[in-house]
């Protein structure tokens, strides 16, 4: 990237953060013709400047990475011989399972590495702080060849710098016996019995992981309702699968305090019955996510936040101030990389001269990796039955599709909802295998104001899949064939 004091530090665009908001955003800019500078004050184990934020190095990819792995030893361990195939004698090396994650992470952040020298974007590896609305201090990461502070003048600055695990006082986080998401991923053995404060996406990802290695797993969640965003035929269907495939879920149960022998960790609770008690070798906190938008020179530079922490912005994500714009989970919305990644091509376009540039929120997808996995874009039933919207709905099994018998996965449904009037798709829920893939038709479809009948009379190959939506289109209009 060559010496940043060397070059004139004047740029159209400084990006401050290199998630996935932030680098695309850069690189957005940059293939734009604006001339653009990327900070991040992300360090890897090794003590080294890693881009890719939260999602690449401890979020989104190595979850996944373990995901996968974790969900390959169970298939042997309970499923293979449905198949034919003596899976007798398999064993688990973790060390080798956290090293492959390990080696995935670094590939990718890598290539982004490469992304930013092949675009030209300058990367500045340090802490952004922004000393005026044409300013930015970059404070360089530690063991970085110029350890002194610089400035950058911009002209344009796009926040981009993510959230932090949120915490909860009753269980302070030791990194060693009570962990966050990050250090979930870092366990060099299987806890035996293993404890999680939440039953949202994380808590679920993770405790699947963990259960499947061998962990029994219980999951205390304050809420009495399970998946409360997920529509409710989805999130009952889902709730049923995964306490049978081992995970205790307890909902209503609020956690007062915690206190370890470091042997284990206590956790008191209360639930419905009163005041519980829960012995566990490990425990993980994944109580949401809150926005990392301290230390940023905000107020010098005039940026108003909410009383939540998240910065406001208006629908092209511009700041209170004209020239300072915000993206990903540091402002209002989901916080999920797909929804930062494209705030980060709007607000790019935006800069450069695009006026309509914009997201359409109707239509994120939201995904939770489990498996069955579970997917979905639009309003649930209760949405729109609270808006007294009327629908139709159409449902199909995976049981009666020909694919999902041939591989054995025939948990789940895909549940299609459509305005009664017009048959414009208003939803779409999926519980199933492979439904972070299948999701994206409906996104399509919505994303274009497509209806049921669209998909219903678009060719869907056989066998496969698919033909599970194109049932539940069907279905809409009572018309499905395989049920």
């Amino acid at each position: 990237m060559g010496n940043p004091m060397e070059n004139q530090n004047n740029f159209d665009v400084v990006v401050i953060g290199a998630g996935p908001g932030g680098y695309v955003a850069a690189i957005r800019c940059a293939q734009l013709g604006l001339r653009t500078a990327c900070a991040d004050a992300w360090l890897d184990k090794d003590g080294k400047p890693a881009l890719g934020g939260t999602c690449l190095n401890v979020g989104c990819i190595p979850s996944k990475a373990l995901l996968d792995s974790s969900h390959h030893y169970a298939f042997f361990r309970h499923e293979a011989a449905a198949h034919g195939i003596n899976s007798s004698g398999v064993t688990l090396d973790i060390h080798r399972m956290i090293e492959r994650k390990s080696r995935i992470v670094k590939m990718l952040t890598q290539g982004i590495a490469g992304l930013f020298r092949k675009n030209k974007v300058e990367w500045l590896p340090g802490r952004g702080r922004i000393l005026s609305v044409n300013t930015v201090e970059v404070t360089p990461a530690a063991g970085a060849q110029h350890p002194g502070p610089i400035t950058v003048n911009t002209r344009c600055i796009i926040i981009a710098t993510g959230s932090l695990a949120a915490t909860i006082p009753p269980a302070p986080v030791d990194d060693e016996l009570i962990v966050d998401s990050t250090g979930a991923l870092e366990f060099n053995d299987v806890p035996r019995r293993l404890g999680i404060i939440g039953a949202g996406v994380i808590g679920l990802e993770l405790g699947s992981v963990w259960n499947r290695l061998g962990s029994e797993v219980v999951i205390l969640e304050a809420l009495d309702e399970f998946l409360v965003p997920v529509d409710r035929q989805i999130a009952t269907e889902a709730e049923k699968v995964l306490r049978k495939q081992g995970l205790d879920i307890r909902l209503g149960a609020r956690v007062t305090g915690t206190g370890s022998n470091n042997r284990e960790v206590k956790v008191t609770y209360e639930d419905q019955g009163g005041k519980q008690q829960l012995s566990v070798d490990k425990l993980i906190v994944a109580v949401g996510r809150k926005p990392n938008s301290e230390g940023l020179g905000l107020d010098r530079a005039g940026v108003r936040l909410d009383d939540r922490g998240f910065i406001e912005v208006d629908q092209h994500c511009r700041t209170s101030q004209q020239n300072i714009y915000a993206i990903g989970d540091v402002v209002r919305g989901p916080m999920l990389a797909h929804k930062a990644a494209e705030e980060g091509m709007a607000v790019a376009e935006h800069i450069a001269g695009s006026a309509s540039a914009q997201v359409n929120y109707r239509v994120i997808p939201w995904v939770i990796y489990t498996w069955p996995e579970i997917a979905w874009v639009g309003s649930t039933a209760r949405d729109l039955e609270q808006a007294g919207i009327a629908y139709r709905t159409g449902v199909f099994p995976f049981a009666a599709s020909g694919r999902a018998r041939a591989m054995g996965d025939t948990t789940g449904m895909v549940k299609m909802l459509c305005d009664q009037a017009t048959d414009r798709i208003l939803g779409v829920h999926i519980i199933g295998a492979y439904a972070s893939e299948l999701i994206s038709e409906a996104v399509l479809a919505m994303e274009f104001d497509g209806c049921s009948e669209d998909i219903a009379r678009t060719i869907h190959a056989h066998p496969t899949l698919t033909e599970v939506m194109h049932e539940a289109a069907l279905g809409v209009e009572d018309r499905a064939i395989h049920i």
